[in-house]
């Protein structure tokens, strides 16, 4: 058991398991640095002379709403890896913006904020680098950072305009193709799933829908919204029907409702022929 909190770097470490309950093992310390080993993919705890828990709901919102992707605009880099036998593990750390402790980077004598608002999702690297120098890096341009990596991912193909509807319905079935083929492999209704529930197959089923299939159902939705004259009535009410089901999806992958809409296979069928 660490003597010495961690002072206020928090690492939390995305890794391959999604849990309730988790253990706090430590592989390093250094003044400013404390590493747990064994966390869950979306919910996270750190070591500060005891365990401490961020809520599931704040840390998957802020995987999701980050994409998966370090929120530094000069990164951006991936943060899930797959290895060569299949199996996966995530890169992302939820670095707290203000720190736990006062006398952490960019810290101050206001009670610990462990919510979304006070994290970011960053590399290992960045990280490293934010705690490292906190004057470079203060609790504005953090914000701002968080804040522009999420506008950006809830804008992209909001102005992406097609005058062809051939050319849409190419790059529209292309989304819903990437999607269907990970629903396929790793969703909760695969062969894999229902023949081995105890597989480690939902980890990466849980890291698809939030670099993946979520941010693939934005896109849509945004070209939809940004070609509206080059659709028929049915079409649009079809589009509809698609958006109450992505944006129900989204919410229920956050946090589990009791049920909502699945995806419309008519719409596929009218775009894609599939």
């Amino acid at each position: 058991m660490l003597r010495n909190p961690c002072l206020g770097c928090a690492t939390f470490r995305f890794v391959t398991r999604l849990a309730k309950q988790v253990s706090c093992q430590v592989l390093t310390h250094s003044r400013n640095v404390g590493t747990p080993r064994s966390l869950s993919a979306i919910s996270a705890t750190i070591c500060y002379n005891l365990v401490m828990t961020i809520s599931e709901k704040d840390s998957k919102i802020l995987w999701g709403r980050a994409a998966g992707h370090c929120s530094n605009p000069d990164c951006f880099i991936e943060l899930t890896q797959k290895l060569n036998d299949g199996d996966a593990f995530n890169l992302g750390e939820m670095a707290h913006i203000i720190a736990r402790n006062s006398d952490g980077p960019r810290g101050n004598d206001l009670p610990e904020d462990n919510s979304y608002a006070n994290l970011i999702l960053l590399c290992p690297t960045c990280h490293t680098r934010v705690d490292k120098a906190p004057l470079e890096y203060p609790v504005s341009l953090l914000h701002k950072w968080k804040l522009d990596h999420e506008v950006r991912i809830i804008n992209i193909f909001k102005e992406k305009i097609y005058t062809d509807l051939i050319l849409f319905k190419r790059d529209l079935c292309d989304l819903l193709y990437e999607n269907k083929q990970i629903w396929m492999q790793f969703g909760p209704e695969s062969v894999v799933a229902k023949s081995d529930p105890n597989s480690s197959l939902h980890k990466l089923w849980v890291m698809r829908k939030f670099d993946t299939i979520i941010p693939n159902n934005r896109k849509i939705i945004n070209i939809f919204e940004a070609n509206r004259n080059i659709f028929n009535e049915g079409q649009w009410k079809l589009f509809q029907d698609f958006k109450l089901h992505a944006t129900s999806f989204e919410e229920n992958s956050y946090e589990r409702i009791e049920s909502y809409p699945r995806f419309p296979l008519n719409f596929s069928l009218e775009f894609c022929n599939a």
